[in-house]
């Protein structure tokens, strides 16, 4: 796991080697075993590595293949690079080494583009083609690695994370407003907008292909989620036991390394059923917890610490299990490293994730997560059945989109963003939502349907965020964190799996109420399939996300932070937003009128951002 960074000069000038070696300094944390770059005319590539496999100094890079002809920095791990390395020594290539990085530039210079259907794993990462004066960026299927650009002043310039870019020269850090409006909306980015003005992500399963010779760029998605009812189908215990096989595979595939690999051990059944198939293969394999203190916690926050179910576990699966708990004020504590390293708020409450890759690092270099296990089996049920019961497609798209938004009351956009509505006002959150989803969808209105059109747009949003957020997070503290759920074959098979074995009772009509939120309606394959591994107690647990108690302490012992960030007379935030409608929604919360915590997160992590990165 490493960072990539690099630029092209457009108009065609040297590049600097102080300048792409500070582009890389930037992300050391990403790969603190090695730094490179290499630099030829008007282009440069940078690297970090953190050393997984094949540890020795022939895996540094950039590497450059035998012909000279193409350079490669890499980020990621292709769990199959062994059986495409044998196909590839059929055809008479070569290995100097043993790392996967070494068989994706040979992929590309034999298969090209068609390589990308090939890997099996995570990936983002930087080629030039010195022959066509090509450079390609690319990123894995579903965005597990990132990959940033930014074009202007005549320089192309990318980077695993954004503080690589900027420190070229030639970008600063200025807030994209409509960027802010789409955050505010949605609590994440639903396009390839960043808060950071003309900065992008490139999109999980594209390419972008830039020509040096005309500097014309172009994005290309090479792959795409199709989550579709079976046209044959079969028993369920057919099911089950390609499930079984699928997902067996899939954690061992992961376990391919130099150095060792532990697990995240939640009380859920995603990460416990990843711990139990990965304990057999790793005797007393480490596994690491966080919990919550609850002492003024209330309601359902009470659930929220696991601690005592992932020890449970950790007894049955006989691993070295390393547990922590969380504080109130320990947010306080992280918020500026926190702000720094994720570069742009996603998702809800992060700083948990920062804590709990923390205690990790010290311990590993490689640590298996449950991430994607909702996603793909339909974790979240009573958010499905808010899109269904609709007269048409756009019926949908109106409820769903508005079940989204997930921070503002009653989408006061105009009052609360009143200092910069003029130069936003055009821009329509909505056309974004409803962008999401392909044409063709519009003609499947089904119940089982418009479950799987839910699923679609819960992929390609929802978890980029949260892989987002796992990436950065982990990668602050040199971890690589790997996802089984995410394997292709596994992924394949869950697309096509029928909805019914996915969520229960699917109604015909938009009925869902609060008694959905929490309950064991969803994953229902994947439950039946787990008993194999987990006790039955947690396969048939209501189903518990991972987060603090923070609509406690931001009325008790996080106040007093809220009241410094928020309400002070410096805060910078109100460049943009309407200081006296913000401080009425937080007043609101903290006097127990209406649970906003989400929002209040999300104004934190804004604040923090505007001081972070906003030059004064």
């Amino acid at each position: 796991m490493c960072g990539v960074t690099g630029y092209l000069n457009l108009k065609g000038e040297s590049t600097s080697r102080d300048i792409v070696g500070s582009m890389t300094d930037a992300i050391s944390h990403r790969g603190p075993d090695n730094a490179g770059i290499w630099t030829q005319g008007s282009v440069a590539l940078g690297h970090r590595r953190l050393s997984i496999i094949d540890l020795r100094d022939a895996g540094n890079q950039p590497m450059v293949s035998k012909d000279k002809r193409y350079i490669l920095s890499y980020n990621g791990e292709v769990y199959n690079y062994r059986a495409i390395r044998k196909e590839l020594a059929a055809f008479k290539y070569e290995f100097k080494t043993q790392t996967d990085t070494e068989v994706v530039l040979q992929s590309f210079a034999h298969w090209h583009l068609d390589s990308l259907s090939r890997f099996n794993g995570m990936f983002a990462f930087a080629l030039w083609d010195s022959v066509n004066q090509q450079l390609y960026l690319v990123r894995d299927r579903y965005g597990i690695k990132p990959l940033y650009y930014y074009e202007g002043n005549n320089v192309f310039a990318f980077g695993s994370e954004i503080k690589a870019l900027l420190a070229h020269p030639e970008i600063s850090a200025a807030m994209d407003k409509e960027g802010l409006l789409e955050y505010f909306t949605f609590q994440n980015f639903f396009t390839d907008r960043t808060l950071f003005q003309g900065i992008k992500l490139l999109p999980g399963g594209c390419f972008l292909q830039l020509d040096l010779r005309t500097t014309q760029s172009k994005i290309v998605r090479y792959w795409d989620y199709e989550f579709q009812e079976p046209t044959v189908k079969r028993s369920d215990k057919e099911y089950i036991e390609e499930l079984d096989h699928l997902f067996t595979q899939a954690v061992s595939r992961q376990l391919v390394s130099d150095v060792e690999v532990s697990s995240y051990l939640s009380g859920g059944m995603d990460s416990g059923s990843i711990t139990a198939l990965a304990a057999k293969e790793i005797p007393y394999i480490r596994t690491f917890t966080c919990g919550f203190d609850l002492n003024s916690a209330s309601g359902i926050e009470l659930n929220y610490d696991e601690r005592a179910t992932a020890e449970m576990m950790s007894y049955e699966f006989k691993t070295e299990h390393y547990e922590m708990v969380l504080k109130a004020g320990d947010m306080e504590r992280s918020m500026s490293k926190l702000v720094y390293h994720l570069e742009e708020p996603r998702v809800g409450q992060s700083y948990p994730n920062y804590y709990i890759a923390q205690l990790a690092s010290k311990f590993s270099k490689v640590v298996l997560a449950g991430t994607g296990g909702d996603e793909f089996f339909g974790g979240y049920p009573w958010r499905y059945y808010q899109g269904l019961g609709n007269k048409n497609f756009n019926d949908y798209i109106d409820k769903y989109y508005t079940y989204w938004q997930r921070l503002l009351p009653g989408r006061e956009y105009e009052s609360v963003f009143s200092p910069i509505w003029s130069d936003i006002s055009h821009f329509r959150t909505r056309d974004i939502f409803k962008n999401i989803y392909p044409a063709h969808f519009s003609e499947n209105t089904a119940a089982e349907d418009y479950i799987n059109h839910s699923l679609y747009m819960e992929a390609k949003t929802f978890l980029q965020g949260l892989l987002i957020v796992e990436d950065k997070l982990s990668m602050a503290h040199g971890l690589e964190t790997r996802v089984p759920f995410l394997d292709n074959d596994l992924v394949d098979f869950a697309m096509k799996l029928p909805a019914h074995l996915k969520v229960k009772n699917i109604p015909s009509r938009g009925d869902a109420t609060s008694d959905f939120q929490h309950t064991s309606d969803g994953k229902l394959i994947l439950r039946n399939m787990m008993k194999k591994y987990i006790p039955h107690s947690i396969t048939e647990a209501k189903k518990q996300g991972f987060s603090a108690p923070d609509g406690s302490w931001f009325q008790g012992e996080s106040m007093e932070y809220i009241k410094q960030s928020l309400f002070s007379k410096n805060a910078r935030i109100y460049q943009f937003m309407n200081r006296s409608e913000v401080e009425k929604l937080v007043s609101e919360h903290m006097e127990g009128k209406i649970n906003r915590r989400l929002l209040i997160w999300s104004l934190l992590s804004v604040e923090a951002w505007c001081q972070q990165w906003l030059i004064a």
